[in-house]
């Protein structure tokens, strides 16, 4: 969000002068107390928009601005300069759109040359710019000799369009000057709005920000204006019970307590205005204030992310908080498609993009409360707000080693590969699974490549299976960590650990430190690589049950002994014909689905005709050829609707197919209640 003219003058002096207090500041630009803090707040989101630290005040008042941000704004940054005389084509454009909104009268060519003081060329340029931004709306510019220019499209994306070019128009160098003269809204039309929402301040104990007090009067008087030319909100999902027990939905209701002819579905929509913004802070918050589930849900989003980032945040009720504060309208804009659909990856920095990133990863349960995916824009503000956190506790990811999996044995196997190696090596951050197609046009910094098989890289390359028993794991832990540090974790020596802490913290309880950290280092190796799922998992005789075991003596082909191995599931209505067919496909491109001897996974995305998660299992006596090396005993068909459910039986399933003794069992198993016997041994949680 850019910069107002009172934000960019307040930070011009604080550059200028950085030892002017709290006071001075206040009693220079006649601000109060609440307007210098909430001017403040602004400028700190838009430093941090540029990666730059925040401007922190002592409780004397005084300010701490760090020397990084003197020197990228002693040159005047092109972003934070307040705004000139003359308006740029930009600028223009949003007038010309504020008059399409707001004109109570039909608008000519001229109309537009005269507001503007430009050529009618000039003019013509800036509509067509207009309508290239609002091809995003989905609204069109449309002249009629009747009716001169008119903006057309669902109302709904126009009182978007309203609310967002009335925010930009106020930001603007003598906004509010420019705003009042195109939509001819008189002073005592403002006054009595601002009485309406003070008066709504003091009887709902709300407080506006100073942002949305300076918005809200010429929003409200727009849409009201609209309303009497008869455009009425196109009828859309506004759930009236979510909405009309919160405070914003009593504020609607005091600021139009004698405006009976306001339908409801339009007290509705403008109280999803006043929610969807940081419109107001409550000094005492009640329970109708929070969202159900939202704080639970923020907190599991925090530790999915602490999880891939590698990192513990301090302080992290204040950054629940923080991110609860935002995340409240945030949850109202994505529900009710109300989100800005511009990305803001372009202000990222490198770090900030690797972030975005690991946070895009770990929104899961968030978007499963909203019951839709998050916009980019929202993860991005998200992404600026814990990047700013971790600066603040001089946390870093670009510390830290950086990890991909590339795997070409598909998504099942892919997946599964990245968990394993994740919880073998908890302190590296893992930052993504790809096919080697992925990886060749892959944009993201990384240190190291696990892979089952070579590649063409300048980084540190370790070769590992797809499924790794437990000898496996030890002595890829040990030759990477032997690769990337010399030593071991085992050979870390507590007392100079102990030494080291002492150096730099307050111990509370040295011997219960000790003691944790001598558990740690001599922890067993099945503790450093392995956890058991915390939630209920599916397991795999859930899922591969006497109904999907089928024994045939033999097939004459590949392509036979697939689509019989999937027969079961096609069927049951599991999978559809087109997933057998998308199986044969790849298996033709990918001999990795071969997992052990004598045994594969064929399988395909879920996109290609998966219904619910499922495994088949055919078993023959005679093996099937599969390409000149391979003999084949037993198909096993996955289907999986996501990248989580299976995954639990799957690994079950790879431990199976680990042990010898127990495939060379199923192979020669002359039932099916045989087969599921051995299956069930390996489906304990």
């Amino acid at each position: 969000m850019p910069l107002s003219e009172r934000d960019n003058k307040i930070l011009d002096e604080l550059i200028r002068n950085p030892g002017i207090t709290s006071m001075a500041l206040e009693q220079k630009y006649s601000l109060t107390r609440r307007q210098l803090g909430y001017s403040i707040n602004k400028i700190n989101d838009w430093l941090m928009s540029k990666n730059l630290p925040s401007i922190e005040r002592t409780r004397q008042g005084h300010f701490v601005i760090d020397q990084s941000v003197f020197t990228k704004l002693d040159v005047k940054d092109e972003s934070a300069p307040m705004e000139t005389a003359v308006l740029t084509g930009q600028q223009r454009m949003q007038m010309i759109i504020m008059m399409l909104l707001s004109s109570k009268e039909e608008l000519s060519l001229n109309h537009f040359t005269i507001e503007l003081d430009v050529s009618k060329n000039t003019v013509l340029n800036d509509l067509k710019d207009a309508q290239t931004f609002l091809n995003d709306y989905d609204l069109t510019i449309r002249y009629s000799r009747k009716f001169g220019y008119l903006l057309e499209g669902k109302e709904f994306q126009i009182r978007k369009l309203l609310i967002k070019i009335t925010y930009q128009i106020l930001s603007l160098h003598d906004g509010e000057r420019r705003l009042k003269e195109l939509t001819r809204i008189d002073a005592r039309e403002i006054a009595e709005y601002n009485g309406r929402i003070e008066n709504v301040e003091n009887k709902l104990n709300l407080q506006f920000t100073d942002e949305k007090l300076a918005t809200m009067p010429y929003i409200l008087i727009l849409i009201l204006r609209r309303i009497k030319k008869g455009y009425a909100i196109n009828i859309f999902s506004i759930e009236y019970e979510e909405l009309s027990n919160t405070k914003e939905y009593q504020a609607t209701e005091e600021i139009f307590r004698d405006a009976e002819q306001i339908p409801m579905e339009e007290r509705l929509f403008i109280t999803l205005h006043l929610l969807t913004t940081n419109v107001y802070r409550t000094e005492f918050p009640t329970e109708e204030d929070v969202i159900p589930n939202l704080m639970p849900v923020i907190d599991d989003m925090l530790r999915l992310f602490e999880k891939s980032a590698c990192i513990y945040l301090q302080e992290r009720n204040q950054l629940l908080d923080k991110l609860l504060q935002h995340l409240k309208p945030a949850y109202y804009r994505i529900k009710y498609q109300l989100s800005e659909t511009i990305s803001l990856q372009g202000s990222l920095s490198t770090e900030f993009k690797e972030l975005h990133h690991l946070v895009k990863r770990s929104i899961g349960p968030l978007a499963d409360l909203i019951g839709s995916s998050i916009p980019d824009s929202e993860v991005t503000y998200i992404t600026m707000l814990i990047g700013g956190w971790m600066k603040r506790q001089g946390e870093s990811i670009e510390k830290k080693i950086k990890a991909i999996v590339v795997c070409p044995q598909g998504v099942s196997v892919s997946r599964l590969m990245f968990n394993e190696l994740n919880e073998l090596f908890p302190e590296f951050v893992f930052l993504d699974s790809l096919s080697v197609r992925e990886f060749l046009n892959y944009s993201f910094d990384y240190d190291i490549v696990f892979a089952p098989t070579h590649l063409e890289t300048n980084k540190k390359l370790f070769i590992a299976k797809a499924f790794l028993g437990r000898e496996d794991k030890q002595r890829l832990r040990k030759q990477v960590m032997l690769e990337l540090h010399g030593y071991l974790p085992q050979d870390l020596n507590v007392d100079e650990l102990m030494e080291i802490i002492r150096n730099h913290a307050t111990i509370n309880n040295e011997g219960a430190l000790a003691e944790d950290l001598q558990q740690y280092v001599n922890r067993d190796d099945d503790s450093s690589v392995y956890q058991r799922p915390s939630k209920k998992s599916i397991n795999l005789d859930d899922l591969l049950t006497p109904e999907t075991i089928l024994l045939k003596n033999n097939v004459v082909s590949w392509e036979e002994a697939v689509r019989m191995g999937a027969a079961p599931l096609v069927e049951s209505g599991v999978i559809t014909a087109d997933y057998v067919e998308a199986m044969l496909h790849y298996s033709e491109e990918d001999p990795y689905i071969v997992i052990g001897p004598n045994m594969a996974i064929p399988h395909a995305s879920p996109e290609d005709g998966v219904n619910q998660v499922g495994i088949s299992l055919l078993k023959l006596d005679e093996g099937v050829t599969f390409s000149s090396d391979y003999s084949i005993h037993l198909i096993i068909v996955i289907s999986a609707v996501d990248k989580e459910q299976h995954l639990h039986a799957l690994m079950q399933l790879m431990e199976l197919a680990g042990s010898e003794h127990d495939r060379n069992r199923l192979i020669s198993a002359g039932s099916v209640d045989e087969m599921y016997t051995i299956i069930q041994s390996y489906s304990s949680d």
